[in-house]
């Protein structure tokens, strides 16, 4: 009785970062929504603010989600399952969105979306990237748990733990096998192509999450480490920009030219 005594603070903390976490959700959700009713009419603006909302709802929970994986789990699967499970989260309620600079890109060099457009999402990612950051640290201020401190988002907690060609490795495979996945899961039906995205997600986070974090994402590695590129920039900008960046271009090179290439120059479809 006494053991769950001693761990009932611990689950109220837990319960009470979930809860925080669902109702940024339902707060962006809603937000969506009227977004939606009110800017349809305005692309560009309609554009810039869903992807906005998107961006600061990822990175907001993220932010929450390092929080809680840093502490004492009950069980070492738990953080991974509350990452496949807000990757569902982010899956069904941020449709029509990237919230990843990588992913712009991608859009854009496969000619599915105008540089306008691109350079209109990438400016929203940006700003809701750093939104999110001083957001959770009025949050945080708050003290609404023990392990919510204001003092955490001014502190750089390097997450690199190998050397620079290894992390550049890592986040370049980790954003080509995501990229790559996303791409081809679009002819798989909608709610069996979520699940198999977080389940990907989960299984990147898990591979290459105690080398660099597995970010593969620009923007949330901004809002998440934004003092570490403020201490050491050149090293997390080869990191966690220019790395996802040249997994996104392998990708496309690979796909869009050497396979075809290969497919076309085969000794079997040449006519002899």
């Amino acid at each position: 009785m006494t053991a769950v005594r001693g761990l009932w603070p611990e689950a109220q903390d837990t319960c009470t970062s979930l809860g925080l976490m669902l109702l940024l959700v339902l707060f962006v959700g809603l937000a969506r929504v009227v977004t939606r009713q009110q800017l349809h009419r305005f692309m560009m603006a309609h554009s810039f603010v869903l992807e906005f909302l998107a961006t600061f709802q990822l990175c907001c929970c993220t932010h929450e989600l390092q929080l809680l994986s840093e502490q004492e789990p009950a069980h070492r699967t738990w953080p991974l399952s509350l990452i496949y499970f807000f990757s569902l989260v982010h899956g069904l309620t941020l449709v029509g969105t990237s919230s990843n600079p990588c992913g712009v890109m991608m859009q854009m060099l496969l000619g599915g979306m105008s540089p306008e457009t691109g350079a209109i999402r990438l400016l929203a990612q940006l700003i809701g990237a750093m939104c999110s950051r001083y957001c959770i640290s009025a949050l945080w201020s708050l003290g609404l748990t023990k392990y919510h401190l204001n003092e955490r988002t001014f502190v750089c907690r390097n997450p690199i733990q190998v050397d620079l060609p290894k992390a550049v490795i890592t986040e370049a495979i980790c954003s080509f096998i995501f990229h790559s996945a996303l791409l081809h899961f679009q002819e798989i039906r909608t709610k069996l192509r979520i699940h198999l995205l977080a389940a990907l997600i989960t299984f990147l986070v898990y591979a290459g999450g105690s080398l660099t974090g597995a970010v593969f994402n620009p923007a949330l590695a901004l809002s998440l480490h934004f003092k570490c590129f403020d201490e050491a920039f050149v090293q997390f900008f080869i990191v966690y920009w220019l790395a996802p960046s040249l997994g996104i271009l392998l990708m496309i090179l690979m796909f869009s030219f050497f396979l075809p290439w290969l497919y076309n120059n085969h000794p079997i479809n040449k006519k002899e």
